[in-house]
């Protein structure tokens, strides 16, 4: 491995607070697969991530399990499903700025891939899993429960919302009778990976724009940034 990618993984240690015996497993955590298809010799994370998610999963499960000693089966599944999911895992990462230490192709940077939701996501998933091989489940568990103590506070409370369009009708409803109406803005790059960009206006009341590589993820993010507009005119009132 080369000195400067050593030192750049060191400083990513300092951001996790954690320290690898084998900073190789890091490395590979960060690879894209567009990477990897470059480099043939180099080993992509997609089985990290396949590992992580299910130490994640163990990991929430253990502590939901805990923490709601007289719930049943289905609150603990809800609760874990809002927890354990590609928003939360996305929100994680841009914390650690992770997209700027992954590993990819030119092609797939210049696509937007340092900022894709799913390539983070899936390299939190991965670096757990480094993790896990390199130090063990407590130490796994530690990491999590260190990362993840916001999330969990907020599936707590019962603040994490997935649908944000559904949640900003229920709030516009309760303002009076307006209209939400959404208008896909623009669009591009090639078929396979499209980029939308959506507005959502409630005119006069608020607005909001998102993007999102999908016309449906581009709507969730306008809805979304309408909501926070929302929430800083409820605490300027």
């Amino acid at each position: 491995m080369k000195k400067n990618r050593q030192n750049t993984l060191a400083k990513l240690e300092n951001i996790l607070n954690i320290k690898f015996n084998n900073i190789e497993l890091l490395d590979m955590a960060l690879s894209h697969s567009s990477y990897v298809n470059e480099n043939k010799n180099l080993c992509s994370n997609e089985r990290l991530e396949f590992l992580g998610d299910s130490i994640l999963q163990l990991c929430i499960s253990e502590i939901l399990y805990n923490t709601y000693k007289d719930k049943p089966e289905g609150f603990l599944t809800k609760k874990r499903s809002l927890i354990v999911c590609e928003n939360s895992l996305y929100n994680v990462a841009t914390k650690w700025n992770i997209g700027e230490f992954i590993n990819m192709s030119k092609g797939e940077e210049l696509t937007g891939g340092r900022t894709r939701i799913s390539i983070l996501a899936d390299c939190v998933e991965a670096i757990i899993a480094s993790i896990y091989l390199d130090l063990g489940y407590s130490e796994a568990k530690r990491f999590i429960e260190e990362n993840f103590s916001e999330i969990l506070l907020k599936a707590h409370k019962d603040e994490i919302i997935l649908d944000y369009k559904t949640k900003l009708q229920e709030i516009i409803q309760s303002y009076g009778d307006y209209n939400i109406e959404y208008n896909l803005l623009n669009f591009e790059g090639p078929p396979h990976r499209r980029k939308f960009y959506s507005e959502v206006l409630v005119t006069p009341l608020v607005s909001g724009t998102g993007e999102g590589y999908s016309k449906k993820e581009s709507e969730q993010n306008a809805a979304k940034e309408a909501l926070e507009k929302l929430g800083d005119m409820q605490e300027n009132e």
